[in-house]
């Protein structure tokens, strides 16, 4: 990002925030003149008056507005901690959320920047809530939860135009916007690369060989970049609107809902790129179940304990077209299997994922609900 030159007196901005916010917090919190700040960047004034105008009137969005509260608070903080009351850990000025850093604004999304891009999804924000909730509308009247956020990485988000509200409320809903969907095939198209060099190590139970594998995989055939990143819905969302003779939708919610929460958990498992790895990669070759494991990425273990219990074939099948979100044809024809019968193994499998969740529910290990 080019640096702007502008510099503030607290804590240095995470390097994600726009120019122009910075432009427009040292103006407001800082009290920057407009011309000493045009003299700093080697600009018009005019320009610089543009600038915070335009982000002054986008804090009409309740996100945005507490993005550049939570920014300007910085300064506050940094003061207010050279006081002794401020050095106890438990007092109130450090019980404001801190900004992401860059990295895990990155992360974050990508994985819910992918679920806004889906039909029908939104992510919901409530007042005075710490969590954003990814929405997708099932399209009869109902809806399923697909993706949970840090309210500070949405309001990252939104600072940076990647999601829009058209009509702020107690309860906001957001949209992607073509600017975060541009931002997603920037972010996407980064992470491979990162991954074709080996400049950053796999995380969890990947591995080094199996990301080239994945990267061979997508050489060999486009199609799977598109199969994982572009589908504007999943697999199980395409086979929920088919109907069976009697008119029965061939998946029920229930079932659509077991799929979106094993891909759920890969997503938070950060193993990086689909990898198109078969289920005794995750299973065979993962680490023992400890404690001290499954503290250091629950989303792991319960992605070990869910394929676990799934076993091969059915655990193959769940990871292709719920989490490598991989179409039903392209499951069939990797798995060696007869045509229209990955449909069938399928649902057998939900049925299998839906039972472990309900046992984890009632063992008091529920995750999504």
């Amino acid at each position: 990002m080019m640096d702007t030159g502008v510099k503030l007196p607290w804590d240095r901005l995470p390097d994600w925030v726009p120019d122009a916010a910075r432009v427009y917090l040292a103006h407001t919190e800082q009290g920057q003149s407009i011309r000493a700040l045009a003299r700093q960047e080697g600009c018009h004034a005019s320009t610089v008056l543009r600038q915070v105008r335009k982000i002054e009137t986008r804090r009409d969005d309740p996100l945005i507005d507490a993005a550049l509260s939570s920014l300007g608070a910085a300064r506050a903080i940094a003061l207010n901690r050279r006081t002794r009351k401020d050095r106890d850990p438990m007092n109130a000025a450090n019980q404001n959320p801190a900004p992401p850093d860059e990295l895990t604004l990155t992360r974050e999304a990508r994985r819910i920047l992918r679920r806004l891009c889906e039909s029908g999804a939104v992510l919901a924000v409530a007042a005075e809530m710490d969590k954003a909730v990814v929405v997708r509308d099932t399209g009869d009247g109902g809806s399923a939860r697909t993706g949970v956020v840090d309210v500070a990485v949405a309001e990252a988000m939104a600072l940076k135009g990647w999601i829009a509200c058209d009509a702020p409320a107690r309860i906001s809903r957001y949209r992607v916007t073509a600017s975060g969907r541009s931002a997603l095939s920037r972010l996407v198209a980064e992470q491979e690369n990162k991954v074709r060099g080996f400049a950053e190590a796999q995380a969890g139970f990947d591995s080094g060989r199996a990301a080239e594998v994945g990267l061979a995989e997508v050489e060999r055939d486009p199609r799977a970049r598109k199969n994982c990143y572009v589908l504007a819905e999943s697999p199980l969302t395409a086979l929920g609107r088919r109907r069976d003779k009697e008119g029965m939708p061939f998946l029920t919610e229930p079932l659509i809902a077991a799929g979106e929460r094993l891909r759920e958990d890969y997503e938070l498992a950060q193993l990086g790129p689909p990898t198109m790895q078969s289920w005794d990669h995750y299973v065979q070759t993962a680490p023992a179940d400890t404690a001290e494991a499954a503290g250091a990425n629950p989303a792991q273990a319960r992605l070990r304990s869910a394929l676990r219990d799934l076993g091969p074939g059915l655990g193959d099948v769940a990871l292709r077209c719920c989490c490598y979100l991989e179409g039903l044809e392209m499951t069939e024809k990797r798995l060696g299997w007869s045509a229209r019968s990955g449909k069938v193994v399928l649902r057998i499998a939900l049925q299998r994922l839906r039972r472990h969740y309900d046992e984890m529910s009632r063992q008091g290990g529920d995750f999504l609900g």
